[in-house]
C-alpha cells in the first residue's frame, strides 16, 4: 500500500481531498451571507510543531478540554473539511446564503460527491486563531485509520489567504506570519498567476513545462499527465499501487524519469512519478526536501533549501499490496500483477490481521513504511472467511 495517496501500504493520503472544486448549488432564498473569516496571530511568526506521516505534515493544536486536535494542511484543496464532531462543537447557528445547500465537490480523479456546509466560530493553530471559518463536514475516520492518528480536519489553502503560510518540512513545523513579511523571504520564487488563487506553478522536466499544483495534501512525489509529452524514463512506467480518493479507488502507473525536475532555481534529479490523466501535482515526496512558503499577496510559492547535499528521491519498495486500514484489520484493495503477493495468490478482499506476528493495530503508517524500506521479506497473516494463513512475501523494488 503506497502512501495513502498514502505511500505506506499505498493509499492516497488525503482521502481524495487533493483538489476539491466548488460547484454551484441549487437556488436558495436570499439571506445574509456569512461574515468574512477572521485571523489573529498572538505572536509572529506563529510556529506550530508538526509530525511527518510519510510525506504529510500533521499539526497538533489544543485549545479546549476536548483536544488535542490534529489537522492536515492541504494546499491542493480550495476547501476546509472538518469532522462532524468538530462541526457540532464549534459550528455556529448563523443563517447565511446557501447554508442548507449541500456542496458538490470534485476529487483528484474527477468524480464528485456532496458534503454539508458549516461555519466554525473558532479554530486555533497554536498562537493563531481563526474565526468564522467556512468548512464542509467530512468523516475523516478512513484518513485517521490510514495515518494511525485521529484526524479532525483538512485545512484548505483559502484558510490562509490573509497570511504567509510556510511549511517547514526539514524542521517539522508550520509558520504563520502577516502577509507583508513575504517580501524578504530567501529562496527561489515561482509565480502562480491565476484568478482562482490556487498554487498552480510552472515546473520543468527537461525541455517540457507543466502547470503543476503544489499539493501538500498528497503523499506522492510528482503526479503527471504525460499526454502530449514524450518523456524519457530511466525506469518504467509500470503498474503501480491502488490509490484511494474521496470517491473511489484507481490503479496508477509509476516510474522514474530520466530527466531532472526544475523548481525555480532548484533541480530534483530523476524523480519518481505517478502517472494519471489528472492535473499534475507536486506532492510531499518532493516538498519534504524544502521549506515552502505560500505568498498569496504576491501570488507566488517560494522554495528554500539550506542543505548542501543533492536531493535523492528514493524508489518505491513493495510486496504488491494496497490496503484499506482499520484498527482491527487491513483489507486488500489492490494486488499488483506479477508481484510477490500475486504469486502467493493473495486476493482483493482478503483481510490482514497480523504483520510479522504482531496485530495490525500495532503498525501505524510510519512503522510500516520503515519496515518496507529495510526488510527483505514480511510475513502477513491473511483471513479469508474463517480460514487464516500466514504467507512470507518478499519485498521488491517496484521502482528502483
Amino acid at each position: 500500500m503506497k502512501k495513502s495517496r498514502m505511500r505506506w501500504p499505498r493509499r492516497r493520503a488525503c482521502c481524495g481531498v487533493g483538489l476539491l472544486a466548488l460547484f454551484a448549488g441549487c437556488a436558495t432564498p436570499v439571506v445574509q451571507p456569512p461574515p468574512p473569516p477572521t485571523t489573529k496571530l498572538a505572536t509572529s511568526p506563529a510556529a506550530i510543531p508538526a509530525q511527518m506521516f510519510g510525506n504529510i505534515l500533521v499539526v497538533e493544536s489544543k485549545w479546549d478540554k476536548y483536544g488535542p486536535y490534529h489537522f492536515l494542511i492541504d494546499t491542493g484543496s480550495s476547501l476546509t473539511l472538518v469532522t462532524p464532531e468538530l462541526a457540532a462543537r464549534y459550528g455556529t447557528d448563523e443563517d447565511y446564503a446557501g447554508k442548507s445547500t449541500p456542496v458538490r465537490v470534485r476529487s483528484t480523479d474527477g468524480a464528485t460527491t456532496l458534503l454539508t456546509r458549516t461555519l466554525l466560530n473558532r479554530l486555533d493553530l497554536g498562537p493563531a486563531r481563526f474565526g468564522h471559518v467556512p468548512a464542509l463536514i467530512y468523516d475523516c475516520s478512513p484518513l485517521s485509520a490510514q495515518l494511525g492518528i485521529k484526524v479532525d480536519g483538512v485545512l484548505g489553502f483559502s484558510l490562509f489567504r490573509d497570511l504567509l503560510l510556510t511549511l517547514d518540512y526539514p524542521h517539522n513545523r508550520v509558520l504563520l506570519r502577516p502577509a507583508a513579511t513575504g517580501a524578504s523571504l530567501p529562496g527561489s520564487a515561482v509565480p502562480f498567476n491565476n484568478t482562482d488563487k490556487i498554487p498552480l506553478i510552472a515546473v520543468g522536466i527537461g525541455d517540457h513545462l507543466f502547470a503543476t499544483l503544489v499539493d501538500s495534501g498528497s503523499n506522492d512525489t510528482l503526479g503527471l499527465n504525460p499526454a502530449g509529452h514524450d518523456l524519457p524514463f530511466a525506469f518504467g512506467p509500470t503498474e503501480g499501487p491502488t490509490v484511494g480518493t474521496l470517491t473511489g479507488d484507481r490503479v496508477e502507473k509509476v516510474g522514474r524519469l530520466a530527466e531532472n525536475l526544475t523548481l525555480g532555481e532548484y533541480a530534483v534529479p530523476q524523480p519518481v512519478v505517478e502517472l494519471s490523466d489528472q492535473l499534475p501535482a507536486l506532492g510531499g515526496g518532493i516538498l519534504r526536501y524544502f521549506t515552502v512558503s505560500f505568498d498569496q499577496e504576491r501570488d507566488r510559492v517560494i522554495f528554500y533549501r539550506d542543505a548542501a547535499e543533492p536531493i535523492a528521491i528514493p524508489g518505491i519498495r513493495q510486496v504488491g499490496l494496497s490496503f484499506d486500514k482499520t484498527p482491527v484489520y487491513w483489507r486488500v484493495v489492490g494486488v499488483i500483477h506479477g508481484s510477490p503477493a500475486d504469486a502467493a495468490k493473495v486476493a482483493v478482499g482478503d483481510l490482514v490481521t497480523r504483520i510479522n506476528d504482531e496485530p495490525v493495530r500495532d503498525w501505524d503508517s510510519r512503522r510500516y513504511e520503515q519496515l518496507l524500506s529495510r526488510a527483505q521479506a514480511i510475513v502477513f497473516t491473511f483471513l479469508n472467511g474463517t480460514q487464516a494463513r500466514s504467507v512470507e512475501l518478499k519485498v521488491r523494488d517496484l521502482v528502483p
